[in-house]
């Protein structure tokens, strides 16, 4: 039986690690994980916060994922979007769901990713 994650997973193109890496570690602040060389000649990156995990793997053929997404939780919802508009990401709020604070955007690659607040 399933007892929890490890981690999402989001694409990027051969050489866009830069772009993963300006998204999710500098403008979300999550900390770069050093993948195992066998898995870091592959390419792409991995990230981390409290008990969210991000990997973003390298395709050849790569898409932006526009329906399908990870959702992050933010202590301060208001900041990341701050952060995400001056850095010249969409901000797209959405209260679709009642009780739920929660935004979304595209990353540095264009894949979408929810941010809710705690």
């Amino acid at each position: 039986m399933v007892v929890g994650l490890d981690h999402v997973q989001v694409s990027c193109a051969p050489g866009d690690e830069a772009l993963a890496q300006a998204f999710y570690g500098e403008l979300l602040g999550m900390e770069e994980l050093p993948k195992p060389p066998v898995l870091a000649a592959r390419g792409g990156c991995w990230f981390r916060s409290g008990s969210a995990v991000v990997h973003v793997g390298v395709e050849p053929d790569f898409a932006p994922a526009r329906k399908a997404h990870p959702c992050l939780v933010a202590g301060d919802l208001d900041e990341v979007a701050r952060r995400l508009g001056a850095a010249g990401h969409d901000v797209m709020w959405d209260d679709a769901i009642p009780g739920v604070r929660r935004l979304h955007t595209h990353d540095g690659m264009g894949n979408r990713v929810e941010v809710q607040q705690a």
